[in-house]
């Protein structure tokens, strides 16, 4: 029945255009209703003056054109809700149709998509790619491979001639004579600077016996 309604362009134009009509009228309804409403309540006023005077029968007449205003207040009031249960009812199955048609495109473009990429695809693309892995870590192995005189090196003698060079170096540590203790610092007082003591000198021949004979008389 959607289909009937809005399959093609041209039907759901239809639709719009009714749409809008029925807008039209709707609008066209409420102005005049807003004209009786008005027309209603200056007959209640008529009705109050000729009270005031005592006219009887003319504010009789004006209350009875209230009812026939109010009547057919009331009977628009019944058009418009049944325009807008119409509109409702259009505008609710319009979009039922647009979201079926947009689930019905992705459906076919997920079917396009599926027949674009189909599982075999999937699995020979992984399988290069695994190929492809591996032959790289073949190349990076080959690269990475001693050549030449180091290739005949044996790790084992090595790792063997490091751990002697270790062993060595730690015995020499061990056989050093501990270092001696530094001088303690001479606590000198702020604002002077102590005296440097003077440069021992060299003594000659003469002044060593000279003081050999000086320890003996003194003797």
């Amino acid at each position: 029945m959607l289909n009937r309604l809005f399959g093609k362009p041209k039907q759901e134009a239809s639709a719009l255009a009714t749409l809008d009509k029925l807008s039209e009228t709707l609008e066209m309804l409420e102005k005049k209703e807003n004209v009786l409403v008005k027309k209603a309540a200056a007959e209640v006023e008529r009705a109050k003056e000729f009270t005031r005077v005592k006219n009887k029968r003319a504010a009789i007449q004006c209350l009875k054109r209230k009812r026939l205003y109010e009547q057919q207040i009331e009977q628009l009031g019944n058009f418009q809700l049944r325009i807008h249960d119409q509109m409702i009812m259009l505008e609710g199955a319009k979009a039922t149709t647009e979201t079926v048609d947009a689930l019905r495109t992705g459906a076919s473009a997920m079917k396009a998509m599926q027949k674009a990429t189909n599982i075999d695809d999937v699995d020979k693309t992984m399988d290069e790619i695994n190929e492809q892995t591996e032959n790289m870590k073949q190349i990076q192995e080959a690269l990475s491979a001693p050549i030449g005189a180091a290739a005949d090196f044996d790790e084992d003698e090595l790792e063997a001639e490091l751990e002697e060079l270790e062993s060595a170096e730690l015995e020499e540590q061990l056989l050093q004579p501990a270092s001696t203790a530094p001088a303690a610092p001479v606590s000198v007082a702020p604002g002077r600077v102590p005296a440097a003591r003077p440069a021992p000198q060299k003594r000659t021949a003469e002044e060593d016996e000279l003081a050999a004979l000086q320890a003996e008389m003194a003797l």
